[in-house]
C-alpha cells in the first residue's frame, strides 16, 4: 500500500503497523461502535506528530487521534479510515515540581501513575476519573474528564495550566505556561481542553498540581429510598460541609456490586452515600464527626466511618465497583453521564423510574451527587442483537435527555458527545453555538482532516 510506504520513509517502519490486530486494537474505544483504520502510527515525539500532520494536510488525509481508548461515546473511532494516531508511547512524565506546583507530561501517560508520583513528593493531582488506572491524560484533556472529587476540586480544565498542540497543518502551537495565573490574550488552553480532537493534537500538558492533603476520612451512609439520599446532599451542603466527594447509588446499583463483589457492603433496597472528607488532620476528624452526627438525625439504615487512606479506600471499594458489576450482569449497559441541576436529584430518579415502568428494562442510577453530574445506566437485553430493543432504548434515551434539558442540564459531563450522543447535540446546543463550533473547526482544520465525521458539522450546516 502506498499509504503505508510513504508512513514508513516519513516516520519509520517501527512507528507505522497495518497489522490486522492492531487495526481492531485501534477502531473504537469502550462504546459500541468501531471503524477500522486504514493504518496505525504509533508518534513517539511532537516531531513525529508534526510530521504526520504536515504529511496528512497536504494529502487530505484524515488523522484520528486516541490516548488510551477508555472513552464512552465512541470520541476516537475513525469513522473514515485513514490514520489512527496512537499517543501511547509518548508517555513521560518529564517533571514534577514541588517548588512550582506543576507536572509536565505527554500526553500518553496513565492518570494515576502522575497521582502516584505527585504524591510521592507530597503533591496532589486531584482529578480522579473512575478509569484512573487506565485512561491517559491527553484523553482526560481530550474530554475534559471529572470524577468524583471534582465537587471540591474542579475538573481536568482547572488543572491545565500550558499545553503543546500540533494543528492540523502541523505548526506546533504552545499556549499558556507553568505561571498558576494567566491571562495573556484568548483562553486557547480552555478551546482545546474537552475538544474531543477535533482541532488539535495534545503532545504535552503543563499541569496544576495541589499540597497533599495530610488526612482524609469517609463516611457510607444508607437510606431507605433515594429520595432519602438525595435529602442528605441538600443538608450536608445546608450544614456548611463541602466535602472533596460526595457520591450517590441506587439499590439496582448496590446489588449488582454485591453479587458482583460476593459480599454486600450496604443493605439491600437501599440509596446508599458515600462522603470523602480530606485536610488537615484536626479539621478532618472534627469534620467527619460532626457529620456523622448530621446525617445520624436523617435516620440512616446502616453507617460507617473510616480514618486513614487504607480503611477509606476499602469503603471506596464499593463505588469504584459499580461500573464493571453493572456490566457483569449480563445486560447492555447504556452509560449516560448526564447533569442536572443539583435541586433535581430526586426529581431525576422518579422520571428514571417512570422510565423504568414505561419501558420495562432496568435503570442504574449512580455518581457525583455533589455536582448532580449522575450516570443513568440503562439496563436492556438483547441490545445488538434485536433491532426493536435497539429503537425502544433509543425512545427511552430520547425521553431521558429531552427532560434533563428541560431541567436545565446537560446531555454530558465528563465523557463528550463523540458518536454516542451526536444526534442529541442539535438538541443540547443552539444553532447559534452550533455555527461558533463550526467556525472554530473550519478555522484550524480547514480540510477537516482531525477526527472527522464527528459532532461539528462544516461552516453553515444544522
Amino acid at each position: 500500500m502506498l499509504l503505508v510506504r510513504q508512513l514508513e520513509k516519513l516516520l519509520g517502519k517501527s512507528r507505522v503497523s497495518v497489522d490486522p490486530a492492531t487495526l481492531v486494537e485501534h477502531a473504537g474505544d469502550k462504546w459500541f461502535a468501531s471503524h477500522p483504520p486504514e493504518v496505525v502510527v504509533f508518534a513517539e515525539s511532537t516531531a513525529d506528530v508534526s510530521k504526520l500532520m504536515k504529511f496528512a494536510y497536504r494529502r487530505r488525509i484524515p488523522v484520528t487521534p486516541r490516548g488510551a481508548g477508555y472513552g464512552y461515546v465512541g470520541g476516537c473511532v475513525p469513522l473514515q479510515g485513514g490514520i489512527a494516531l496512537s499517543l501511547a508511547r509518548m508517555n513521560r512524565i518529564k517533571e514534577i515540581n514541588f517548588a512550582d506546583a506543576v507536572a509536565v507530561v505527554e500526553p500518553g501517560v496513565i492518570t494515576a501513575r502522575l497521582q502516584a508520583g505527585a504524591r510521592e513528593k507530597r503533591l496532589f493531582y486531584p482529578p480522579d476519573p473512575a478509569s484512573m488506572k487506565d485512561c491517559s491524560l491527553g484523553g482526560n484533556i481530550a474530554t475534559n474528564a471529572g470524577g468524583p472529587r471534582c465537587l471540591k476540586y474542579g475538573v481536568t480544565r482547572q488543572y491545565v495550566l500550558g499545553l503543546e498542540v500540533v494543528l492540523s497543518n502541523g505548526e506546533v502551537l504552545r499556549t499558556g505556561g507553568r505561571t498558576h495565573k494567566n491571562k495573556t490574550g484568548f483562553d486557547l488552553i480552555g478551546m482545546f481542553v474537552g475538544s474531543e480532537g477535533l482541532l488539535g493534537v495534545v503532545t504535552e500538558a503543563t499541569l496544576r498540581l495541589l499540597p497533599l492533603p495530610p488526612a482524609r476520612a469517609t463516611l457510607s451512609a444508607s437510606f431507605r429510598t433515594f429520595r432519602q439520599a438525595a435529602r442528605a446532599v441538600q443538608e450536608i451542603f445546608a450544614a456548611g460541609f463541602l466535602p472533596s466527594a460526595l457520591e450517590i447509588a441506587d439499590a439496582f446499583t448496590l446489588e449488582a456490586a454485591g453479587e458482583y463483589l460476593g459480599k454486600h457492603l450496604a443493605p439491600k433496597g437501599s440509596a446508599h452515600l458515600l462522603v470523602d472528607l480530606d485536610g488537615q488532620p484536626e479539621s478532618v476528624t472534627s469534620e467527619v464527626h460532626a457529620l456523622a452526627k448530621l446525617l445520624e438525625k436523617l435516620k440512616p439504615i446502616g453507617a460507617r466511618t473510616a480514618l486513614g487512606e487504607s480503611d477509606c479506600e476499602e469503603l471506596w471499594n464499593l463505588r469504584r465497583a459499580f461500573s464493571m458489576s453493572l456490566k457483569a450482569t449480563g445486560l447492555t449497559k447504556l452509560n449516560e453521564d448526564i447533569v442536572v441541576p443539583r435541586g433535581k436529584l430526586t426529581d431525576l430518579a422518579e422520571f428514571t423510574e417512570k422510565l423504568r415502568k414505561k419501558y420495562g428494562y432496568p435503570i442504574a442510577c449512580f455518581g457525583h451527587a455533589g455536582d448532580g453530574n449522575i450516570h443513568v445506566n440503562i439496563m436492556a437485553a438483547n441490545y445488538h442483537q434485536d433491532r426493536a430493543v435497539y429503537k425502544k432504548v433509543g425512545k427511552a434515551l430520547d425521553e431521558l435527555f429531552h427532560q434533563v434539558l428541560a431541567w436545565g442540564g446537560v446531555i454530558t459531563g465528563e465523557h463528550g458527545i463523540g458518536i454516542a450522543k451526536q444526534r442529541w447535540w442539535p438538541d443540547a446546543t443552539s444553532r447559534v453555538s452550533r455555527q461558533v463550533h463550526a467556525t472554530l473547526k473550519a478555522a484550524l482544520d480547514p480540510h477537516g482532516i482531525l477526527n472527522p465525521g464527528k459532532f461539528v458539522k462544516a461552516v453553515g450546516g444544522k
